[in-house]
């Protein structure tokens, strides 16, 4: 059974930096497509970005361009968000998913509980 789950969310000052992490068990994440996702309160979950197995990035919003940068450890198996100079906006629930290689980052099948982000101004 995939556990994912996800780690590092807090509360940040606008224009600091915050890591999250993901690990999800009995998977290794250079053989599947890894996803961020996010969702703020009253608002549909959105894609963030997305690491193909074979290391191809895809960024879903544009708004975290130059901001957010997804990356993956195969030595630790662990995935990464590194958010840099964050906004309030960027407040929410943050997500991490595994997905089948064979899809262009789509089909997300196992899901975290989520890691909360919280942005101060």
């Amino acid at each position: 059974q995939v556990q994912v789950v996800e780690s590092g969310g807090g509360l940040v000052q606008a224009g600091g930096s915050l890591r999250l992490s993901c690990t999800a068990s009995s998977l290794r994440l250079n053989e599947v497509n890894m996803g961020w996702f996010r969702q703020a309160p009253g608002k549909e979950r959105e894609g963030v970005s997305c690491i193909r197995w074979n290391g191809e990035i895809v960024t879903y919003e544009d708004s975290v361009k130059g901001r957010f940068t997804i990356s993956r450890d195969d030595a630790k198996n662990t995935l990464y968000l590194q958010m840099n100079s964050p906004k309030p906006e960027d407040t929410a629930m943050y997500y991490c998913a595994a997905g089948p290689r064979n899809a262009y980052c789509k089909n997300f099948a196992y899901w975290g509980q989520g890691t909360q982000v919280t942005v101060s101004s």
